[in-house]
Parts: structure tokens; sequence; C-alpha cells
């Protein structure tokens, strides 16, 4: 139970700007996906109270005619689906930014925001009392139109946590100057969003448990209030880490799973002395059941809210409830297609579910359930195409996806032993183990969508001239560097060095610093085997030691590495959100990065450069790996073209230039949906169902 809300299990949706709000048809059809697949409350994405609150143009404003357009849609979509959706109230303060309506952002204090990149205009008595009864109505419009619940955003840096803490809210009146009166706006908006809704409506605070700021108040201060929110009528606390100016990560990939649970759980064991005791939610890195389950078991918390998890698979408890967790599509925390779009206006997805946000444009193709390939009813259906797919990276893997649940046969050929293309290079870096279960998804889904698996098989042109078509997805190949006197010392491809990463010891140089190199440094200076990762269970402790120290000794790095690039950033092309904090952790372990440099030759002491003031410099080196970009490798497309087979080419095999496995498995979507209607199959034959629901947490 949340407040009055009797809830099917204790698994939420939690809340995610969609950049897409506005579209009432689109926003409806992607709650609806998430309701019926599990999700026991959707939160929805942060609707701004008023126009001061708004985080940018593509938030909806609750006192403005599209937000009940918007509302209505999403409200009718999951309600019809068996769902449930509460409301998130939303004000950014001095995360607004000015060029969105011309008005000034507001704030506690006048504290520069590195987010927004400017200054904000304290709250006088009239604008913090205009704001209150902005929530307040907010709050009532939210049960007049039909939402189950509503979540006040009082974390993450906005306007309600930066009354909270001290680092933004220098004030000496009522609303700050101390511990106590820093609670004063939070709990002076949780008054008047009660008043709105009436005490018998459920209310969500959502409220920091760790700032992870320097200067803020200290979690214990967080703790007490916490227990004042509960006391003054909150139904839940649902328990948010970090802002956006925070050096220490939170949701990216090199964050363990469930570290931050810990902080969830003292504000829960806090609770225990309170007047009133109410349900805390945990969220951040929790990316399957069996982990939330894990938590719920311990009594860390009483609901678990996962976020990007439904991104990548609208169907996790489904699934999972009915004994198929190897059916999910794992988020991978990449943040690539979802929150580094959420910062800028293009509309968010999901790289491992390209899908996610354009249900409309790819409904899903439902099959029959139970009814097989062999089933006597396929012989009534016209016989299905075939088509080929060259290559089961990425791009390769979701056309073969897509192109078998629209109903045709589909031959999946790499010339590896597995499946997965650069994805099992990936998942060897440490912090990306995930990515290794987008590959396990794809292993356990494309047979239950009857796709024939072919591996260690490198084809060629004539081995394909039977087929309908073929979608050549055979990826790239590591570009090339002539550098002088390379005899002189090992020089190895990057992909070499991930395929034995062990033999290279002592120092290493690693030409091109884009994302590969990046991460190539992150494989190399993992620790030697045996000898543990410094991975604390202390969330805070674990953030801090681990990416902070400079200390070699505490990694356990067994190599000295240095990146160098000729130009550019180095970890460019690597989303904002993480790339600050993959560069911090390499900084942390003494990886050095050199850009503007000019390659001269290998010598046997190491690679001598010119750097980016002219002087020449010996980077000493006992081996030197290139990973200086890709280049297409096409060439089965071109002898597909010379004996005249039809073919499509997606991925990395089709353009290089800026390649990310967004773009992969989009093209991968919009090649298998596209071919199979231009070749008029049928959807879902030979697909086998799910099992049984099972009981949830």
């Amino acid at each position: 139970m949340i407040g009055t809300m009797a809830l099917p299990h204790r698994i939420l949706m939690g809340s995610m700007h969609l950049n897409f709000e506005s579209d009432p048809r689109a926003l409806g059809a992607f709650y609806a996906e998430r309701a019926a697949g599990g999700a026991a409350l959707i939160v929805t994405g942060g609707a701004a109270i008023n126009r001061h609150g708004s985080g940018g143009r593509t938030y909806l404003v609750t006192d403005e005619g599209a937000f009940e357009d918007a509302a209505g849609a999403a409200l009718e979509a999951v309600h019809d689906a068996g769902g449930r959706l509460a409301l998130q109230l939303f004000h950014a303060g001095r995360y607004a930014f000015e060029a969105t309506y011309g008005l000034r952002p507001l704030a506690p204090s006048p504290v520069f925001s590195a987010f927004s990149r400017a200054t904000p205009v304290p709250m006088n008595e009239e604008q913090i009392a205009r704001t209150l009864e902005d929530f307040g109505a907010a709050a009532r419009l939210a049960r007049a139109l039909g939402f189950d619940a509503v979540e006040i955003m009082g974390s993450e840096g906005y306007l309600v946590n930066q009354f909270a803490s001290a680092a933004t809210n220098l004030r000496d009146d009522a609303w700050g100057g101390d511990a106590l009166r820093r609670q004063a706006f939070p709990l002076a908006v949780l008054a008047a969003v009660r008043a709105g809704t009436g005490l018998d409506f459920p209310v969500v605070f959502r409220m920091s448990g760790d700032d992870l700021v320097a200067g803020s108040s200290p979690p214990e201060e967080y703790r007490r209030l916490a227990s004042a929110l509960a006391s003054a009528g909150a139904d839940a606390l649902n328990i948010g880490i970090g802002w956006h100016e925070s050096r220490v990560p939170t949701v990216q990939a090199l964050v363990p799973h469930g570290s931050w649970l810990p902080v969830a759980a003292r504000i829960r064991a806090a609770l225990a002395g309170a007047a009133r005791q109410v349900p805390v939610i945990g969220s951040n890195r929790i990316n399957s059941l069996a982990q939330a389950e894990t938590a719920l078991a311990l009594g860390n918390v009483d609901f678990v809210s996962m976020a990007r998890p439904f991104l990548a698979d609208p169907r996790i408890v489904a699934k999972s409830a009915a004994g198929r967790p190897e059916l999910v599509n794992t988020c991978i925390a990449c943040n690539e297609a979802c929150i580094d779009r959420s910062l800028g206006p293009e509309p968010v997805s999901c790289l491992v579910n390209p899908r996610a946000g354009r249900e409309t444009e790819y409904p899903i193709s439902l099959p029959v359930a139970g009814q097989g390939a062999g089933h006597a009813g396929a012989r009534l259906l016209p016989a299905r195409p075939t088509v080929a797919v060259a290559g089961a990276g990425p791009a390769g893997l979701q056309a073969a996806a897509a192109l078998a649940a629209h109903g045709v046969h589909v031959v999946l050929f790499d010339a590896a032993p597995e499946i997965g293309g650069q994805f099992l290079l990936a998942g060897k870096v440490p912090g990306k183990a995930d990515f290794l279960q987008t590959i396990r998804y794809f292993t356990q889904e494309l047979p239950r969508l009857g796709v024939e698996i072919r591996t260690g098989i490198r084809v060629e042109a004539g081995d394909l001239a039977g087929f309908s078509h073929v979608v050549v997805a055979t990826g790239v190949l590591p570009r090339t560097l002539a550098l002088p006197g390379q005899s002189r010392l090992p020089v190895l491809d990057y992909r070499e060095a991930f395929a034995d990463p062990a033999a290279l010891r002592g120092r290493i140089a690693v030409v091109g610093a884009g994302g590969i190199g990046v991460d190539l440094a992150h494989l190399l200076i993992q620790p030697a085997p045996g000898q543990p990762e410094n991975r604390s269970e202390e969330t805070g402790r674990f953030a801090r030691e681990h990416l902070g120290s400079k200390d070699r000794a505490v990694h356990g790095s067994r190599i000295d590495v240095t990146l160098l690039r000729r130009g550019g950033r180095i970890g460019e092309g690597i989303g904002p959100s993480t790339r600050w904090a993959a560069l911090q952790a390499l900084r942390a372990a003494g990886v050095r990065m050199l850009t503007g440099v000019t390659y001269q030759q290998v010598t046997s002491e190491g690679l001598l450069v010119t750097g980016a003031e002219g002087a020449d410099q010996l980077i000493r080196a006992n081996a030197v790996v290139v990973a200086a970009g890709q280049v297409e490798n096409r060439e089965l497309a071109s002898g597909l073209e010379a004996a005249r087979v039809p073919f499509t080419v997606i991925g990395g095999a089709a353009d290089a230039a800026g390649l990310n496995a967004v773009r992969a498995f989009t093209q991968g979507l919009e090649c298998g949906t596209s071919l199979a209607a231009s070749l008029g199959a049928h959807g879902g034959a030979g697909v086998r169902p799910e099992r049984k629901k099972a009981p949830l947490p």
C-alpha cells in the first residue's frame, strides 16, 4: 500500500523525462506498453507546475492546455491496460533555462548553477507563496483528471531540494538559515499538495538521500527531513541520489548495481522511530527483478523503482513473473539514448530497444499464442520469405529480430564463434559486463522468434543466392595506421588488445582516444588477476574512494597507460553523462592523456610524438595499440552487388564515420521492419509463447 492505493506488487516504474510528452498518442502508447508489461505504478516525467519551473521547451506545464491533452491520453491508455499512473510535480529552480520562456530562473539564493550556466534570482515571499499555490493547484488538477497518485520532485538538485540544501539555500529567514528552517519549504510544498489532493489521495515525496555536492546538507540532515515529511503526511518517500552538478557518478555503468540502496535503507531505519512510518522506495542502478527481490527480501526498502530498465524492456516484470528472465532485454546503463537525450530536445529512446518512444511507428506484431512454425495452421499461410542477415553485431541482431517478429524466416550468419560483434569487446570492460546481457537476450530471443543462428561461418555472395534478400551487417574493421619503425615494438590493433589484455604489461601507448581507446584503457588498468577491486559496499565511500584516489597501488594496476589523440577531445563520442565519469576514473588511476599530438615513429623505447606545442616527446612504451577508428567491412556487399543478389547494408558496414550502437540498433529495427513489409511478410509465425505468470514481490 502507498497511502490508500493498493498495488499488486512492489516494482514501480520511476519518472523519466521523455521529450515527447507533447505528443499525446506517442505518450499514451509508451506508458500503455509498460502498464501492460506489469509495472505496479508508473510515475510520469516531471510536469512543471508553472513556466518558471519548466526544465525546457519539451516539458509540459500543468496550467496550460497541452498538459490536459497529454495527461488525458496517458491516463486513458494506462488505465485501459490495467495500470496506475502518478503525476510528478516538478519545479526546476536554478536548473531552469532563461532561454526557454525568457524568465530568469528562481531559487532560494543566488548561487550560480553550473548546469544551466546562470545565477538565479532569489525568491521573495510573494514568489514563494505563488509557487506553493501552483503546487497545490497542480495536485488538485491531477486528482480531478484521474491520476492515481502524485509525486513531488524534491530530489536531484531541483527547486525543493535546493531549499533543503545548505549549498544552495543561503537564506537567513523563515525559509533557511539552519537545518530546521531548511525543512520549511519542502514541508510547505507537501502541505500545499496535500491540501490540493485531500487526505485520502496518495502523495509520494521524492527526496534526496545524499546530494553528493560539496557544502550541501549531510545525509543525517536528510534523514531528519524524512521523518518530518512522514509525520506531515507523505504516504511514501522515494529516495533520490546526487545532483547534475555532482562529480560522483550515480547512474553510469561503472557504478555497481544497487550501490545506492544503503542510503535508502538508512532513511528507512531512521523512520523506525518516527511518529508515522511510511514506505521507502529505493532506486538507481537496479536493472533486474532479481536485484530488486534481494533488496526487498533484506528489508532495505519497501518498494523498488526502476526507470531505464522499463525503457529497455517494457515487459521486464511480466517476463520475470512468467519465469523467463532470460528473455528480458536488460538495461546496460549506457545513457546514450535516454539520459543524454533528455538533457536536450531529442526524443528519449533506448540503445538496446530502439522501439522505445516509437511504439506507434513500430507496433508489436502479435503472434498467435502457442503457434509454432510447424503448426497445422501455418500451411494455410503463404510461403514465408527467407532473408539472410550477415553479421551478428548490434545492427544485425536487431534486424534479425525485427524481420522474424514480422513473419520472415531469418538465417543469421556470423564468422565469429558467437554472436554479439563489438558488444563482446565492450562486455570485457570494467563496468560494462551488462553489455553481455544484451547478447544473452538475443541468444534466447532470436531462436524464440524462429531465427536460425549459424556462427563460425564466413559467408560469401555465392552462398546467399537463394535468399529473398540479404541484410549486410558485417560491421567494421580496425583502421590501420602506418607508423614508421613499427617493427621495433609490438604494434597491435584494438581487437588484438581486447582479445588478450593480460598479455600487455608495463607501459602501453594507445594511439586514438575515442570511445574504444577509453574503454581499452579501462580494461588495461583493471586490477591484476586475484587482486580485489576497490569497491566499497558503502555508497558514498565507494564512489569517492574508487573514483577519487590517485594511489596506483589501491587500484592494483599492472600497467601504465598513455592515451594519445591527434585532434579533438579525449573520449569524443562518449555521451555527456558518461564521458566525465569515465575520464575521471582514468585520471584517478594515473592514465596520461595527450591531445594535439603528431605521431613520428616507433622506437625500441616507445612512440616518438610531436606535442601540441611543437616539441618532440618520447612516450615510453613496451607496446603500442592502435585504436584510431574503423573502416567499413564491405567485402560481402561488393560480392553481392557483382552477383546481383538483392541486399541492404546497415550499421558500420554502411558508414563507419560516427558509428555508435544507438545508430546500429536503430538501423536494424528500421531495416528489418521496412524490409518485412516490402516482402509482404505476415507477422508472428514460429514464435514460442512465454510461460505462466509467477507471484511477484
